[in-house]
């Protein structure tokens, strides 16, 4: 079950950044992110779903939201400084 009780979507430039979290069998919380860009038939969401659990619905939410914010702002940077960041 995918729990939207602590969801607060945040919006940056074009991107609407979602993190989730559901409950496992074992009774952690497994973590994963929404991020979506554009309108209409022009929009893409990309769902990133991440290994390892959490001991709680909390610790998912902040881990997923950090890693789509990490994930924003790297996309936000220009293809050079990106490539110079790898090497």
């Amino acid at each position: 079950m995918t729990s939207n009780a602590n969801n607060h979507s945040i919006a940056i430039g074009k991107y609407l950044v979602s993190p989730f979290s559901r409950q496992l069998a074992d009774g952690q919380y497994a973590a994963s992110v929404s991020i979506r860009s554009g309108r209409g038939s022009a929009s893409t969401d990309r769902v990133m779903r991440f290994k390892g659990s959490f001991f709680s619905e909390n610790a998912a939410h902040l881990y997923a939201r950090e890693q789509g914010l990490v994930w924003v702002s790297e996309s936000r940077q220009p293809a050079a400084s990106r490539m110079s960041l790898a090497c």
